[in-house]
């Protein structure tokens, strides 16, 4: 009964948990979980000096490379912060208004994470940006303590955790002890990165020209950090234009292809991490050795990327369950217990 009467009392909390990312924004509410997946692309018109945000979300990135030259498809962020403030208010707007049709509650409260490493002035366009989109009032959470929270790592405890958080446009590492953010900085190499060394090995090997939404396709279907010979081989049908002829053709990669794209970028992501670890004290140092390093984010999907990164840097790598919801799980924590967990929001200055 005690749980029915918590349940109920979810459902009617007029809360929102929001994980703004570059890629992708999911929103939470109380007692519903996670009610929009969507992409955060907006398409903008742009007819005799006036600007008109025309759709958002998946609506939106399905008119990627499809637009005549008064429509421009925008991604609001860049590298983890806001980029355009008319773009990004007018997303987050939606987003809210959908949230609050389905739920039907007043102007909601509203917490939204950020990088580690973004600075005042952008933590405070984020915590504007919320405020002027409908939001009662706004919380601030840095990425990697929410990340660290949605996988259930023990951050309270006074022995240091390695998060790396993999998103879009940044992959951000953090070192966590006590409850704080003890390191933390991001490398501008993640989701995106990954896609265009597609495009340009798919370019160099085949002379084939291929879009950012079919590079993003194949890394999902056939993406690999390792590809090891099993008797199993999945192959995918590639459509692009051919730059010698001009004419659309159609190639068949396989996954040994996709794992060659991608080792440029790995390897920064390894650099990244082994120059973490290169900075800290021996103790910190010694309790990630013990604990491995935790692996979160959209890119942290990628098939064998914690293997690949475990044998570069010499650290065992793992996964939760879910590693792309890992940090709109910590903001639902966080939301549904403020009190608990105050001292992890931040005040924008």
């Amino acid at each position: 009964m005690v749980r029915l009467l918590s349940d109920l009392q979810g459902v009617f909390k007029d809360d929102i948990a929001i994980d703004l990312g570059t890629a992708t924004t999911l929103v939470w509410v109380p007692g519903k979980g996670v009610i929009l997946d969507e992409p955060s692309v907006v398409a903008v018109s742009n007819k005799n000096g006036v600007r008109k945000v025309l759709a958002v979300g998946e609506t939106a990135k399905s008119m990627l490379g499809r637009t005549p030259d008064d429509i421009e498809t925008i991604r609001p962020l860049r590298d983890g912060v806001i980029a355009d403030f008319i773009a990004a208010e007018e997303m987050l707007r939606q987003f809210i208004s959908r949230a609050k049709r389905r739920m039907r509650f007043r102007r909601p409260r509203v917490l939204i994470c950020v990088p580690a490493s973004s600075t005042p002035v952008e933590r405070r366009a984020v915590y504007e940006s919320t405020l002027s989109a409908g939001a009662r009032k706004a919380f601030l959470i840095e990425e990697p303590v929410a990340a660290a929270l949605g996988a259930g790592l023990a951050i309270h405890e006074p022995k240091g955790s390695m998060v790396i958080d993999i998103g879009g446009g940044t992959t951000d590492i953090a070192v966590l002890s006590l409850g704080g953010v003890l390191d933390a900085h991001s490398i501008r190499v993640a989701g995106y990165a990954m896609d265009e060394s597609i495009i340009k090995y798919v370019r160099r090997q085949h002379n084939l020209l291929i879009g950012e939404p079919n590079a993003e396709r194949i890394k999902i279907e056939v993406g690999a950090a390792i590809f090891k010979a099993n008797g199993v081989r999945v192959d995918v049908h590639i459509k692009g234009r051919d730059m010698r002829r001009g004419l659309p053709t159609e190639i068949v990669l396989g996954p040994a292809d996709i794992a060659e794209a991608l080792v440029e970028p790995l390897e920064d992501i390894a650099y990244g991490i082994q120059r973490t670890l290169e900075r800290m004290p021996p103790e910190l140092a010694s309790d990630i050795c013990d604990r491995g390093i935790c692996l979160t984010g959209g890119g942290a999907m990628l098939d064998k990327i914690d293997v690949e990164l475990a044998r570069r840097i010499g650290v065992r790598v793992h996964r939760p369950q879910d590693p792309r919801k890992s940090v709109i799980d910590g903001c639902c924590m966080v939301m549904a217990d403020l009190e608990k967990y105050k001292d992890f929001l931040i005040r924008p200055k």
